[in-house]
């Protein structure tokens, strides 16, 4: 009977942990909303703002290993136009 008791508790206390993270979760995600209205209202563009975050939790090389998928992709679509490289 005590180990039930103390499961139920320690059940109890996980549920109530996950329930205040959540609510502080959707407090930051309202911060976060009024900072990008903020920004919106001042005249940057959100969508390139939220670009930009993004960008800056990888490092360089996951960057450029990105960003020349995306040249390449672009390329084999004919949305990119042709380059010369560079002549040595």
């Amino acid at each position: 009977m005590a180990d039930t008791t103390i499961a139920r508790e320690q059940l109890k206390s996980i549920i109530e942990r996950v329930e205040r993270l959540e609510e502080e979760k959707q407090a930051i995600a309202g911060d976060i909303r009024d900072i990008y209205a903020e920004a919106k209202a001042n005249g940057y563009d959100v969508k390139t703002l939220r670009k930009v975050v993004q960008l800056r939790k990888k490092d360089s090389d996951q960057r450029e290993e990105e960003e020349a998928m995306l040249t390449l992709y672009l390329h084999a679509l004919g949305m990119a136009p042709d380059f010369e490289p560079a002549s040595e």
